[in-house]
């Protein structure tokens, strides 16, 4: 009697399972409603040519989704060290995450909060791509292409 039980424990657990998951796309979107996770999709990626051995980075993530995230680190094969900073006052500080409101966005941009590149392994040039890696609190990773720009690039004065 207890393996019956067992057996049909186990088969109502996996179906349930694979009725979560059937409604699932292959990127892992739901297709419909977004109610309970976070919706991520990543704009306006640059990075301006270094002139030194460290870089910015700049992108706006749009959270059209009812769930807040966090933008938790970033990584690149650019540099062993990446990091988040936050600029309050006009002084720069490394923090450990970013949030991304729930219908709402996250902007990182020139004079502001930005992803820094330390220690660059080379430097890029006008015209390459910068590839990264960007990581959350709830969502998989999001890979990104920051196309490198001239040094004095800034969307905010066109």
């Amino acid at each position: 009697m207890t393996r019956r039980t067992t057996a049909l424990s186990a088969a109502v657990a996996l179906a349930a399972a694979l009725a979560l998951t059937g409604c699932s796309s292959e990127d892992g979107s739901s297709g419909g409603s977004s109610a309970g996770k976070p919706e991520l999709e990543v704009s306006g990626a640059f990075m301006p040519q270094p002139v030194m051995d460290m870089a910015g980075g700049f992108l706006t993530i749009t959270n059209s989704g009812d769930t807040a995230d966090k933008l938790t680190s970033v990584t690149s094969a650019l540099s062993d060290d990446v990091q988040i900073h936050e600029t309050k006052n006009q002084k720069m500080r490394q923090v450990k995450s970013f949030d991304i409101p729930a219908n709402g966005e996250l902007r990182l941009e020139r004079g502001g909060n930005h992803i820094m590149f330390m220690g660059l392994k080379q430097k890029p040039r006008q015209g390459e791509k910068v590839a990264v890696e960007l990581h959350f609190e709830k969502s998989a990773p999001i890979k990104v292409e920051l196309p490198v720009e001239a040094p004095n690039h800034n969307p905010k004065q066109h």
